[in-house]
């Protein structure tokens, strides 16, 4: 089957030209004898949707979750040794990793606020609040899961306000953003598989 279609086409496959409710391979400069069938009818859309949300989680696993909670914890573990204090650390060490702990912080802002958009379909006040948005993508995806707990997000806040507070006389509370980090990780993890694995489904039928 013979086609006039564009020579600058990659070979591979595309739906049918005929019309029929099947895919058939272009080699590149004609349209094969090579078909399959579509399978069943799936909402593409909604493909589309959970792909883009399973990019946006794995950020906020990865540069989210570091950004956030390792900005933090390094920001307060620089002022808690600031030259000057008791046990202080060489200047140009707390101006460099202050610098640091600022633009994880940053970085971790930006991808909560990416984060949440994705998460509620639209721009929200709370997308763009420091901190803040870390918990409310933290919170959309434990009620996507359908296990959002309030005590659960206020025992991760009190962790990190206490650390902040107290970490400078007590260094064993650094514990606190590791278990939050690890925790909010988890969370992260269980919907991208959750999403993944419907999208690998949807994807099977469509082949």
């Amino acid at each position: 089957m013979n086609s006039s279609t564009s020579n600058d086409v990659p070979p591979g496959w595309y739906p049918d030209p005929s019309g029929s409710r099947q895919w058939r391979v272009w080699n590149g400069t004609a349209w094969s004898e090579l078909t399959k069938p579509y399978g069943e009818v799936v909402a593409t859309p909604r493909f589309a949707s959970n792909l883009a949300l399973v990019l946006a989680l794995r950020r906020l696993r990865g540069a989210g979750v570091v950004g956030v909670v390792g900005g933090l914890g390094l920001l307060v573990g620089v002022l808690a040794h600031w030259p000057g204090t008791a046990h202080p650390v060489p200047q140009w060490f707390a101006l460099a990793a202050s610098q640091l702990a600022v633009a994880l912080l940053l970085v971790g802002t930006i991808v909560c606020a990416f984060g949440v958009r994705e998460l509620e379909g639209r721009w929200s006040f709370g997308a763009f609040v420091p901190g803040v948005n870390f918990f409310i993508a933290s919170a959309l995806v434990t009620q996507r899961l359908g296990r959002l707990r309030a005590w659960r997000l206020f025992s991760e806040v009190t962790l990190l306000v206490v650390f902040a507070l107290s970490a400078g006389g007590d260094l064993w509370l650094f514990v606190g953003p590791m278990v939050v980090a690890y925790v909010e990780t988890m969370w992260f993890a269980t919907l991208i598989d959750q999403l993944s694995g419907s999208s690998t489904v949807d994807e099977e039928r469509a082949s």
